[in-house]
């Protein structure tokens, strides 16, 4: 179960798929973020876990109603429309650009067309979807891999969203930088965030941490770390927070990044990957409400009432 749940995700046999799929799900993503009226911190772009992949949900339409699916299982990207129309994209080998047209073409021909701003955000260097045909990889076996991993992170994630009475965030996927995370608000106000996010305005940044939040998550690793993490930090970040004792036995404070991360390898691999998950999920938020001065008797659901709000 432990294989099936948390299966093997190395960073160097899959990165060129990883790239090519993250691409993918920013073409996806900025669809919904033409359609969908603006929401505070940025929630109204992101993708939501289904039972074989990652959605849009429905998104306005003129009178009716766009969805996009993509399916990890059976390798496709399903559109369907409230009138009851499908468009079909088998996931496959090839490059950004073939994505792109077939996605736009496919749009075009249910009567939906979408126009996106084609320039990748949060990436270095960034080339343009249309003209993207280096990127091309797409490994069936990693991609179910990467989704079981996110799926299983996710329902971990939702019970310890479950555990605070404060304003949460629902636990959804970022394709900006690829990662899911869920995020707890103090309810006080943020000092101005500094921006310099590569490829992101730094309204989106500012809006996006307006207030005080701790925030955790799973990403698949970049080039500054080329391992699978999860991850827990805090804005505006506490003084003493880079030295506090988190319950994880594998977890540290990585000073580039700014979050405290635990390496997925070493956590599947413990006796109790999901206790060692959620013990770091809390020793962190932990760390980052007491040393923030957070009101938490306020804000969260008492440990005792746990059982009750934690699925089984």
């Amino acid at each position: 179960m432990t294989q099936l749940a948390w299966p093997d995700l190395p960073y160097d046999a899959w990165k060129d798929t990883y790239q090519t799929l993250h691409m993918w799900t920013q073409i996806v993503g900025k669809i919904r973020l033409n359609r969908m009226p603006w929401l505070n911190h940025c929630w109204q772009v992101t993708l939501y876990l289904t039972a074989a992949g990652l959605t849009t949900g429905p998104m306005p339409y003129a009178e009716g109603a766009l969805e996009i699916e993509f399916d990890f299982i059976a390798h496709e990207l399903n559109i369907r429309t409230s009138r009851g129309e499908r468009g079909l994209i088998q996931l496959a080998p090839m490059s950004v650009a073939e994505f792109y047209a077939s996605l736009m073409n496919a749009l075009t021909a249910l009567g939906m067309p979408v126009s996106i701003y084609r320039r990748p955000a949060e990436v270095e260097n960034p080339v343009a979807f249309d003209e993207d045909d280096d990127h091309r990889s797409y490994d069936a076996e990693y991609v179910t891999s990467c989704w079981r991993i996110l799926s299983s992170a996710a329902s971990v994630l939702t019970r310890f969203r479950a555990r605070y009475h404060g304003k949460a965030s629902p636990v959804h996927f970022f394709w900006g930088a690829f990662d899911l995370a869920v995020t707890r608000f103090s309810g006080r106000l943020a000092p101005l965030h500094p921006g310099g996010i590569p490829n992101l305005p730094d309204r989106v940044t500012r809006d996006a941490y307006s207030h005080e939040v701790s925030s955790a998550g799973f990403w698949p690793g970049g080039t500054a770390t080329r391992y699978a993490l999860f991850y827990s930090y805090a804005y505006p970040e506490p003084k003493g927070f880079s030295e506090a004792t988190v319950q994880a036995a594998d977890a540290r404070y990585d000073a580039s990044l700014r979050e405290f991360v635990l390496p997925y390898d070493e956590m599947r691999r413990s006796k109790d990957p999901v206790g060692e998950l959620l013990a770091f999920l809390q020793s962190t938020y932990v760390a980052a409400a007491d040393l923030g001065e957070w009101n938490r008797a306020s804000l969260e659901v008492p440990e005792k009432m746990w059982r009750t709000v934690d699925a089984a």
